[in-house]
């Protein structure tokens, strides 16, 4: 058996992206880069305020998380401790800015999991307005 791949990317597809509240909690300070991504051959499900990921026959939208240097270990660590309920396995992610293939570890939910309702278009943001449109209205003025 070979050793599992190592330095690889991350793909976050739910609390865990930018703007979400898992991203500062866990991944400020640890990550170089993070640039927008699809998953093919796989499908989003909700959670009780977080997304699954299974195989299937769609696309999941998310980033590609890469490790600040020096931060690698760490970054793996806290990640696996998160993402309990899922298994880090080796992927095929397509990059938006060039289309490239990268190899990426990604989440996915282990059977155990008891899925919600799928998530339409693979996109957790998706699910919700946009944060701007979640801002209160403006008080108006007589």
């Amino acid at each position: 058996m070979s050793a599992p791949p190592r330095g690889l990317p991350f793909f976050v597809y739910g609390t865990l992206r930018p703007g979400e509240y898992n991203h500062d909690r866990f991944l400020r300070g640890r990550t170089a880069a993070e640039e927008p991504a699809r998953l093919p051959g796989a499908l989003l499900y909700d959670g009780p305020g977080y997304p699954y990921l299974v195989r299937g026959a769609g696309r999941v939208a998310g980033e590609l998380v890469h490790a600040a240097p020096g931060e690698y270990d760490a970054l793996v660590s806290v990640l696996d401790r998160l993402e309990h309920g899922y298994a880090r396995e080796v992927f095929e992610v397509l990059r938006l800015r060039d289309g490239a293939t990268v190899r990426a570890w990604v989440y996915v939910a282990t059977p155990a999991v008891r899925l919600g309702e799928p998530i339409a278009g693979g996109d957790w943001l998706s699910r919700r307005p946009p944060r701007a449109a979640r801002l209160p209205d403006a008080p108006r003025t007589p």
